[in-house]
C-alpha cells in the first residue's frame, strides 16, 4: 500500500490534525506497506499534521534480570553460563538502545525518527514525535512504570487516542493505569542494567494476562472507539481515558 493511501484510511477511521495518537501495531498484519515501518510512521505523521504528536512504546526488558525474557534465557544453564549471559547484556541508553523486538518494528521506527524524544525509564520508556514529545517523555520516574506518573499516564491527561493496527485488545497497554488505581496493588523489586550499571528498585507487580476479557468487555461498552480493516489489519481507534475509566469501573465490580 503507498504511503498517501495509507494516509487516507488513517484519516477514515478517525486520525485528526494535532490529535495526540499512541499507536500499537503489527506490521504482519497489515501487509506491505510503502517504505515498510518508516512508510507507515510517515502515513501518520502526515494525518497527524504538524501539531500532532506521534507517541509509541520502547519497552526493553532484555536488559532486566527479572524479566520473562531473562528467565527463559537461562533456564538451564549453569551458574557460570547465567554469569557471562549478565556480562553480555546491553545497558539502556535512551538515546541509541533499540526498542525490544517484542515491542514491533514500529515502535523502534518511531524511537528513531530525527527529533523523537524518549523517557529515560531502563524498562519502560516510551518515544514520541511532535510539539507535546518533550511533555509526554520528560518525565518517567523509576517507581511509576506504566503508571499515573509515567508517559502512560500523560497520555490520559491529554486525552489521547490509541491505533491498535492489527492488535487485539489484550495487548491494550493503557489498561495497567486501570490495574493501577485498584486497591492493594503489589510492589516488587525489578533489577536492570541502567546506563551506569545495574540498579534494582521497587515499584508495581504489573500483570496482563486478564487483559483480553477486559477489552471484551470495554468495547462492549465503549461509545468512543471507531474501527475500519485497512490493508490486512482489523484496526481499532479507542480513546484512552473512555477506555481506562470503563477498565477502572469494570476491575471494581
Amino acid at each position: 500500500m503507498a504511503v498517501a493511501a495509507l494516509a487516507d484510511r488513517f484519516a477514515r477511521l478517525g486520525v485528526r490534525p494535532g490529535m495526540v495518537l499512541h499507536v500499537q501495531a503489527s506490521l504482519r498484519a497489515l501487509g506491505p506497506v510503502e517504505g515498510g515501518a518508516g512508510g507507515v510512521v510517515d502515513a501518520l505523521l502526515e494525518v497527524l499534521g504538524e501539531e500532532g504528536t506521534l507517541v509509541a512504546y520502547t519497552a526493553t526488558p532484555e536488559n532486566s534480570s527479572t524479566s520473562r525474557i531473562y528467565q527463559a534465557a537461562v533456564a538451564g544453564l549453569s551458574p557460570a553460563e547465567v554469569d557471562a549471559y549478565r556480562a553480555r547484556m546491553p545497558r539502556f541508553d535512551p538515546t541509541t538502545t533499540p526498542a525490544s523486538p517484542t515491542m514491533g518494528a514500529l515502535s523502534e521506527a518511531v524511537r528513531s525518527r530525527p527529533g523523537a524524544l524518549r523517557s529515560a525509564h531502563p524498562q519502560t520508556s516510551w518515544a514520541a514525535v511532535g510539539p507535546l514529545a518533550g511533555e509526554i517523555t520528560g518525565h518517567h520516574p523509576l517507581t511509576s512504570h506504566l503508571g499515573p506518573d509515567s508517559p502512560l499516564g500523560r497520555l490520559y491527561d491529554l486525552d489521547a487516542r490509541v491505533l491498535m493496527l492489527g492488535v487485539e485488545m489484550a495487548r491494550f497497554t493503557p489498561f495497567h493505569l486501570a490495574d493501577l488505581r485498584q486497591p492493594g496493588v503489589r510492589v516488587r523489586e525489578y533489577r536492570c542494567v541502567a546506563p551506569d550499571g545495574w540498579i534494582s528498585f521497587e515499584a508495581p507487580d504489573l500483570d496482563d494476562l486478564h487483559f483480553g476479557d477486559l477489552g471484551t468487555r470495554v468495547l462492549a461498552a465503549a461509545t468512543g472507539v471507531t474501527t475500519a480493516r485497512i490493508g490486512t489489519a482489523d484496526c481499532r481507534l479507542v480513546p484512552v481515558r473512555e477506555a481506562v475509566d470503563l477498565a477502572d469501573r469494570f476491575l471494581r465490580t
